[in-house]
């Protein structure tokens, strides 16, 4: 039976690993075994990623939306109240962005539900 040496296969496959993890720090990346296990649970902390991201920005426009209706003497529960029982539809996403610029917009806002 003729040897089979494996050399270059194993360090073709370990040249591969070690490019899936670029962008890791310390033995995720150097070491083969850290590496592997690294790649297992990378998709797993990508697919939390994503969610945990949805939920940040929420959390973001809430808090920019409470800042500038508060300087414009509403709170941000009433305000929110108060635009659903006009039919105002906008989401939080929009108020924020309209708060973070123009800040006189929201107090008109305010002005308007009151």
């Amino acid at each position: 039976m003729v040897r089979v040496k494996r050399g270059t296969t194993i360090k073709a496959k370990h040249k591969k690993l070690r490019h899936l993890t670029k962008g890791m720090t310390h033995l995720r990346r150097v070491t083969v075994v850290k590496a592997h296990e690294a790649l297992l649970h990378k998709d797993q902390d990508a697919y939390i990623g994503r969610k945990n991201r949805k939920r940040d920005l929420r959390k973001l426009w809430i808090v920019r939306i409470n800042a500038a209706t508060r300087m414009a003497g509403m709170s941000y529960s009433q305000f929110i109240k108060n635009l659903r029982e006009k039919n105002i539809n906008l989401n939080r996403k929009s108020l924020s962005e309209i708060a973070f610029e123009n800040p006189e917009t929201i107090k008109k806002l305010v002005e308007m539900v009151k």
